[in-house]
């Protein structure tokens, strides 16, 4: 019998800027030790920051998927790869059999299992290591039902390796109050930008487990746009739509790169706070965002940083502000993880049972950007519910940013896109 024990009460209290809440209303089946079944993904990374490029394949896939969804078209795209990938990465230390296998290919996370906590680990240190005023931060949690008893392994390992703290709920007698108490932890380690994760209705008696992860982000730019130059300005959403935007300026030295039909600007953050981020921006010569997405790929996306001169750039850059909301669950499933949505998902690793399944990924993110430089947020819910049936000087450039591209923010010491979007209309 697998050695299990109830998740102790602890309080949670961290500040972040890239929040993940996963929510777990139910739990699965009996485990091997460790994920180490086989592997499906094509793009097996082993290499040194493995987390850090599989998070990357991630993000450039989910993009695909949402900018693809006809949902989404001609609309604003923003959201946290890392925030997700955080979420499932604790959701797939309690997975087994194909339901790990699809997880860890949809992820790209590497094979060894020993490799994907201690990256997790250290990204997540390194996040935290800035000082005591920081402004990029990550935190994660478990929110037990008190009367469930979990595998003590999937616990340990949790608290170990992705510095979760545990706290009991009582989901059985009181999901309205429970939920609560998840959002306003979600609301606190986001600064209140993302203060309803989880709606109405989303935690129920069914739920067993939800695992959060916050992160908040929030720093000026090295080099800030001043107010003053900053004025009304066309921004051609498309060839037939205009739209007028409050356009920042600036000419100064940036890393700056451009290939026949693409420029990419890297514009860095103080890094007051001991961290080292960056925002590019990939802006396509025409009307089509085909090669700022085609960029996307990690190989394109290190090779066009790789090309990159710091040189004299004139910079016209809208300022934007939007809140996203999207529900994940067909997104994934396309990506190649149906199986953790159905009755023959494998979530023994939590509780030694097969009883639960993913019903939904929920995932908020919040962005502003503006003279002085960038406040981001996000969070994910996952929700899990009880089985049911069945380079000679040139010009100056121009990077005059009035029609759409997208952007990342980018950790520079691990190399992880911490959030990346799409900005077809900076009126929202």
């Amino acid at each position: 019998m697998p050695s299990m024990r109830q998740i102790p009460v602890c309080k949670v209290s961290i500040l972040s800027i890239l929040l993940i809440a996963l929510v777990l209303a139910g739990c699965t089946s009996p485990l091997d030790k460790d994920n180490t079944s086989g592997n499906t993904s094509s793009a097996i990374i082993t290499s040194k920051n493995s987390v850090a490029l599989a998070n990357n394949h991630f993000a450039r896939n989910m993009y695909v998927q949402l900018a693809g969804d006809p949902k989404y078209v001609g609309k604003n795209l923003f959201f946290s790869p890392f925030s997700l990938s955080s979420a499932l990465a604790v959701t797939y230390e309690g997975a087994r059999g194909t339901t790990a296998d699809e997880i860890r290919s949809v992820c790209h996370f590497p094979n060894d299992t020993a490799l994907l906590r201690d990256d997790f680990s250290q990204i997540n240190a390194g996040i935290n290591s800035g000082k005591d005023n920081s402004s990029l931060n990550t935190a994660n949690a478990l929110w037990g039902e008190k009367t469930y008893t979990f595998r003590t392994d999937y616990i340990s390992t949790a608290e170990r390796w992705y510095s979760v703290n545990a706290t009991n709920l009582d989901f059985i007698n009181q999901p309205e109050a429970s939920r609560q108490t998840i959002n306003r932890w979600v609301s606190t380690n986001t600064k209140d930008r993302i203060n309803d994760l989880m709606p109405p209705g989303t935690v129920t008696p069914l739920t067993r487990l939800v695992i959060t992860n916050a992160v908040y982000f929030k720093d000026v730019w090295a080099k800030q746009f001043k107010a003053e130059y900053t004025k009304d300005a066309n921004f051609h959403v498309s060839p037939e739509k205009i739209v007028k935007v409050r356009m920042m300026k600036m000419s100064d030295k940036f890393p700056y790169a451009e290939t026949a039909n693409l420029q990419m600007l890297s514009l860095p953050y103080s890094s007051r706070s001991g961290n080292n981020l960056t925002m590019i921006i990939l802006l396509p010569k025409s009307d089509s965002l085909a090669a700022a997405e085609s960029a996307l790929e990690p190989e394109n996306l290190s090779r066009l940083e790789r090309s990159a001169l710091i040189q004299q750039v004139s910079v016209y850059f809208p300022k934007f502000r939007f809140d996203t909301q999207y529900l994940l669950r067909q997104p994934l499933t396309a990506l190649g993880m149906p199986t953790a949505f159905k009755n023959a998902a494998d979530f023994s690793g939590m509780d030694g049972s097969r009883n639960f399944s993913i019903n939904d990924v929920i995932h908020n993110a919040f962005v502003n950007v503006d003279e002085e430089g960038t406040e981001a947020a996000a969070a994910t819910a996952v929700v899990m519910v009880g089985a049911y049936p069945g380079e000679h000087e040139k010009p100056v450039p121009v990077f005059r940013a009035d029609h759409p591209f997208v952007f990342l923010i980018k950790d520079n010491n691990t190399g992880a896109i911490l959030f990346l979007g799409r900005v077809s209309n900076p009126t929202g």
